[in-house]
């Protein structure tokens, strides 16, 4: 395993990651969970995360179980906050009260006494900006998060952060954490620049496109009985990637990975880590072969004449429009 700062911070991450979106505490039980940890430790992994709202908490708590066996200063734990947790007016977004009670919650959930980054889920329009700042720094300075970050703002947003840290003195941001796979790349344009120059990493999840990009989906046939996209409780993501020619290109990717020895997942997760503003790639997995395999990505260096080739056959995709 090889592992990188995120962001100017001094704390490192291995370059897989291990995320719970999906898996853990949903449609998958607790042995598995456990068994993916197990191997993902083996292997190297240091990274977890996972987010309050994942299946209502039930996804904290799985992976806070699947850890417990470990020492907390081994690894690097993440969650997030910003999705209803509740009915009330106030049991969601980024509000001081909401960041603070869920902050607790989650801690409750994971069974640790802090949380080592702490990702805001999404913008919150209706909280002035420097609240949530302002609630981030507190719940640093108490010690129950160590590092503050946001997951899918955008250029402006991350700039109008940075610029209200700067001026109140604050803690900075130190990662965010978008979309980021060979079909969803809007990152690239403005995100990666204007975080690069504020000293923030990027945590990216969905590498591998919902599972797209390990070819185990065929135009024309049946859904693997074992996919996520043949499980009706969490394929609402994956479906939107079932096109035709999202499917054909995967093909002819399958093939260029075939002739260079590696796995298509290999393949597609060292195109991710080519970028050197990406801290660490966010996997799932329900069995510790994926993982295992997944892993030797960082192995992986893809010459100027495969990245090339792959810019090639990403062009028969058009319009395919980012999810957020």
């Amino acid at each position: 395993m090889k592992y990188r700062r995120v962001g100017n911070s001094g704390i490192k991450v291995s370059e897989i990651g291990l995320g719970s979106w999906l898996t853990y505490g949903t449609a998958y039980e607790q042995e598995a969970a456990d068994a993916c940890i197990r191997k993902a430790v083996e292997s190297g992994i240091n990274f977890f995360d996972t987010s309050n709202a994942y299946n209502s908490g039930e996804g904290e708590k799985a992976l806070g179980a699947a850890l417990k066996p470990y020492e907390r200063s081994s690894y690097v734990l993440s969650t997030k906050v910003f999705f209803r947790m509740g009915p009330g007016p106030n049991d969601g977004g980024l509000s001081r009260k909401h960041i603070m009670e869920q902050c607790d919650a989650s801690l409750k959930r994971l069974g640790v006494d802090y949380i080592d980054l702490y990702f805001c889920h999404r913008f919150d329009r209706e909280t002035p900006l420097e609240e949530t700042l302002r609630a981030l720094d507190d719940l640093t300075a108490q010690g129950k998060i160590l590092y503050a970050a946001v997951s899918e703002w955008s250029a402006a947003q991350i700039a109008d952060a940075v610029g209200i840290s700067k001026r109140l003195n604050l803690r900075p941001l130190v990662s965010n954490q978008p979309i980021y796979n060979m079909f969803e790349r809007y990152i690239e344009q403005e995100v990666i620049p204007v975080s690069e120059s504020a000293g923030i990493g990027q945590i990216v999840f969905s590498p591998l496109a919902q599972g797209i990009l390990t070819g185990k989906y065929k135009r024309g046939a049946e859904l693997p009985a074992d996919s996520r996209a043949a499980n009706a409780s969490v394929n609402g993501v994956v479906n939107s990637y079932l096109r035709d020619d999202v499917l054909e290109c995967v093909e002819h990717l399958d093939r260029l990975a075939k002739e260079a020895g590696i796995s298509l997942a290999q393949l597609s997760l060292a195109w991710v880590l080519r970028q050197p503003g990406v801290s660490s790639a966010l996997i799932g997995a329900t069995r510790p072969s994926q993982i295992e395999e997944n892993v030797k990505a960082v192995e992986v260096q893809l010459s100027a004449d495969i990245l090339n080739e792959i810019e090639r056959i990403l062009k028969q995709v058009e319009g395919f429009a980012p999810l957020r």
